[in-house]
């Protein structure tokens, strides 16, 4: 709709020729990037007088800040791919908006999925976002450097005691170091739920190990575990594992600096690319004497969600069912963002990936018996993670203890989420 002002000023979502435009961001890498800009050159040439605007950001890279400031501004992009860490504090605060009434109108096509790809997405019975995929924590492993080592590993049983073992005898017969707690989030979340806890208290106010002492042991005797192996040389330099937004190229992992890294199984297959070589995936270790089942959780990989702010909501509903339910879009995307939820989709997809890819399909499927429902995230998540990030690089570089690093974790995240 063009505005009462001079000629050549255009509402937002309408160029000067009249088409339509929207803008769509999301977080990525090399792999995903190339499929997700494909997807929307087809969405274009689908839909002449259409065009898409690509936000491209990288996760430690300055996306959630690039957002919080648009929201700030009530100029969100049309389209947000959106993180379970962040979700709940968009819906929260008003910005995004409820696509139910899009999904009766039936511009967004729900026959394919299952209520229980949908909860996920609900949030103040909202329908705030749709689910790009069902996701899962693990560790990627560089396979001919374990043969190398002579090493196999059996990840339905191993443990941290195992892992450091094994971490001790690849870098003894092959040079080849392990990579550092920079995923140390996932760590905390992983040895939290063996205890029947989250990485967050039930009401969300508190650190999960600070409510059960046998976890907060445990992810003691974790750290002090990943100092032996920097004291003993057998550690990749932390100070280089905790920089973020490079590209998976120059990944220690890629590189063969390290033989392994943790990541989402969404991020296999661009891993697995820029290594160039055979990757394999793990569930991560248990703690001696728990089961790894309740370390194991299935996640949300991410979210599609429609800015509240948007002033083209029909042609944003549009992009959103294109990108979740076509075949011919998911073909491209080739599940990069997670196995999908859509049951046509993942039929369609599962006999078609590459072989990178039908790795994690068959990993999703092998670790579901095991999973637990996993944690929810308080709004201060994203904040939280932020804040621990540092502490926890003091303490794997032997600048602050690990008793002292962790009472600090706790302390500063119960404040945090009380505040």
């Amino acid at each position: 709709m063009v505005l009462a002002l001079p000629a050549m000023i255009f509402a937002t979502g309408q160029t000067a020729t009249g088409s339509q435009e929207i803008r769509f961001a999301w977080w990525g890498n090399a792999v995903r990037d190339e499929r997700t800009n494909a997807v929307i050159d087809l969405f274009m040439a689908r839909n002449p007088g259409v065009t898409v605007e690509a936000q491209i950001g990288t996760w430690g890279g300055g996306y959630w800040d690039q957002l919080a400031a648009q929201a700030a501004a009530r100029n969100l992009p049309d389209v947000i791919q959106q993180d379970v860490s962040y979700i709940q504090s968009y819906a929260n605060n008003g910005h995004l908006a409820d696509l139910e009434s899009f999904a009766r109108s039936g511009a967004i096509n729900l026959a394919q999925w299952p209520e229980s790809g949908l909860g996920a997405g609900r949030l103040n019975n909202q329908l705030v976002g749709l689910l790009l995929g069902t996701n899962a924590w693990g560790m990627g492993v560089d396979r001919a450097v374990l043969q190398r080592a002579g090493v196999t590993i059996n990840d339905e049983a191993w443990t941290w005691a195992d892992y450091e073992q094994i971490a001790l005898q690849v870098f003894q017969r092959t040079g080849v170091q392990t990579f550092p707690a920079v995923t140390f989030t996932q760590v905390f979340e992983h040895v939290s739920l063996q205890f029947g806890i989250g990485r967050f208290s039930a009401d969300q106010r508190a650190l999960g190990i600070s409510q059960n002492q046998r976890a907060f042991n445990a992810m003691r005797d974790y750290f002090e575990m990943i100092n032996r192996l920097r004291v003993a040389g057998a550690l990749w330099d932390p100070e280089d594992a905790f920089i973020q937004g490079r590209a998976m190229a120059e990944e220690p992992l890629a590189t063969g600096r390290t033989w392994n890294a943790g990541f989402w199984s969404n991020q296999f297959a661009g891993h697995s690319a820029a290594a160039g070589r055979t990757l394999d995936f793990y569930m991560y270790p248990t703690v001696e004497g728990n089961r790894a089942p309740f370390g194991t959780y299935l996640r949300p990989s991410m979210y599609i969600s429609m800015a509240q702010s948007s002033t083209n909501k029909d042609l944003a509903a549009r992009f959103i069912n294109f990108f979740a339910n076509d075949i011919e879009a998911n073909r491209i995307l080739a599940a990069e963002r997670g196995v999908p939820i859509p049951t046509n989709v993942r039929a369609d997809l599962h006999a078609r990936v590459s072989p990178n890819d039908a790795i994690i399909f068959d990993y999703i499927t092998r670790i579901t018996p095991f999973a637990s429902a996993g944690s929810t995230y308080p709004d201060a998540a994203g904040e939280v993670e932020a804040n621990m990030r540092g502490i926890v690089l003091q303490m794997v570089t032997g600048r602050l203890g690990v008793q002292a690093g962790l009472d600090q974790i706790v302390r500063e995240t119960n404040a945090i989420l009380t505040r």
